[in-house]
């Protein structure tokens, strides 16, 4: 920014932004139905006739948090399995624990939630979820397994099934702890549960000699 320059046109430049770290808080809180533009747009600092300069709709609204505040993730653990050349026993506990740290440290179970709870009065929610995310971690899980069971470290399988068995217990952790652990039921403590089926699919995934796959 040069020296001078208005600190109006700096603001400008954040607001697409901040509308969406505003709408991510608020689709957490209430769910994508219940969300109001007026809220997401006084939570964002601005009025909601500036929020329609940035967004046309709710759901422009909803791929602008997934692209921003959840796909630079996905983009990380997608270079770390395309790219590792470590065993695939060690790519996949790095793989896992950093998937279950960004569920931690991120909103991600609060959207994967509301695209489950919503997606049969909103279509567009679970295709914009599996197009930016769902697609691209079982493309990505599915090739890692693929380059292993070609270097003898994984029994032979359908990659992407295999995938589906990594990935499904995780995503059954995640709905427990945002949905029934607040009503009472007992918590499922994901890191444990993350580093305990890592473990399982590692054995349960390794060649066993003298038997044919």
């Amino acid at each position: 920014m040069q020296a001078g320059a208005p600190r109006w046109r700096r603001r400008s430049q954040a607001r697409p932004g901040e509308i969406v770290q505003a709408a991510l808080d608020v689709f957490a809180e209430k769910g994508f139905a219940a969300a109001k533009l007026d809220e997401i747009a006084s939570k964002a600092g601005v009025s909601k006739g500036a929020l329609y300069l940035y967004f046309e709709t709710k759901e422009d609204i909803f791929r602008a948090v997934v692209r921003e505040a959840v796909v630079p993730n996905i983009d990380r653990v997608e270079a770390l399995l395309a790219e590792a050349t470590i065993p695939f026993p060690d790519l996949l506990r790095l793989a896992l624990s950093q998937i279950e740290a960004v569920i931690e440290t991120s909103r991600l179970g609060a959207v994967a939630k509301l695209v489950i709870g919503e997606s049969r009065n909103f279509p567009e929610l679970a295709r914009v979820w599996h197009d930016e995310v769902v697609s691209r971690m079982l493309a990505a899980m599915s090739g890692a397994l693929e380059r292993a069971q070609m270097r003898g470290e994984v029994r032979l399988g359908e990659p992407r099934l295999q995938a589906f068995s990594i990935v499904g217990p995780i995503l059954l952790g995640v709905i427990w702890q945002e949905t029934f652990t607040p009503v009472g039921a007992p918590p499922a403590p994901l890191k444990s549960l993350v580093r305990q089926h890592g473990e399982t699919m590692i054995a349960g995934l390794a060649p066993r000699a003298g038997v044919s796959s």
